[in-house]
């Protein structure tokens, strides 16, 4: 049974992930997930996450604060994108040039200091939050949340090549 919720789960996790980490919009390009879409994207994903673990009664009582982790990083996540989003809105009546010639790499630095901050203070609540809840974990729990961890760091790390691929908007 344990198997075919990992199936499932890695399943959904492969195929939500381009979902998820969609492009962000801008004023050329429609909004591909609406705020629904995106909440309903975090509930479906943190049942998943528990359904992998199958934790037990005793477990269940340290999960409301990774959960609480989890929707936090979330919000934040889309706080940032809607920063990005409007600083991009800013610049769509300019033409390429007039946008490559008025960059401040300056600004830029200081706008991706304060995104990387918040994206490392995000972390380590995660990581507080896991980690009472880690420490009760059978092998077998272990087992399960390193194959979910694998997953999720495989398809950050195929969203961060896609934005390589993609003209710096940020900027």
């Amino acid at each position: 049974m344990i198997k075919i919720v990992v199936v499932g789960a890695t399943a959904l996790f492969l195929t939500a992930s381009p979902i998820a980490h969609a492009q962000t919009p801008s004023p050329a390009t429609p909004e591909r997930l609406n705020i629904a879409d995106r909440n309903s994207l975090t509930d479906l994903r943190i049942e998943l996450v528990k359904a992998a673990l199958q934790l037990t009664p005793d477990q269940e009582k340290l999960w409301p604060p990774v959960e609480s982790a989890i929707r936090a990083r979330a919000e934040d996540r889309k706080a940032r994108v809607a920063k990005v989003s409007e600083t991009v809105g800013r610049r769509v009546d300019q033409n390429s040039i007039e946008v490559m010639r008025n960059r401040d790499p300056i600004a830029f630095m200081q706008r991706r200091s304060e995104a990387l901050a918040q994206r490392s203070a995000d972390l380590d609540k995660l990581a507080e939050a896991w980690q009472p809840l880690y420490k009760t974990f059978s092998p077998e729990q272990r087992r399960h949340m390193a194959a979910l961890a694998l997953f999720v760091l495989h398809d950050m790390s195929e969203a961060v090549e896609r934005r390589r691929a993609q003209p710096d908007e940020e900027d």
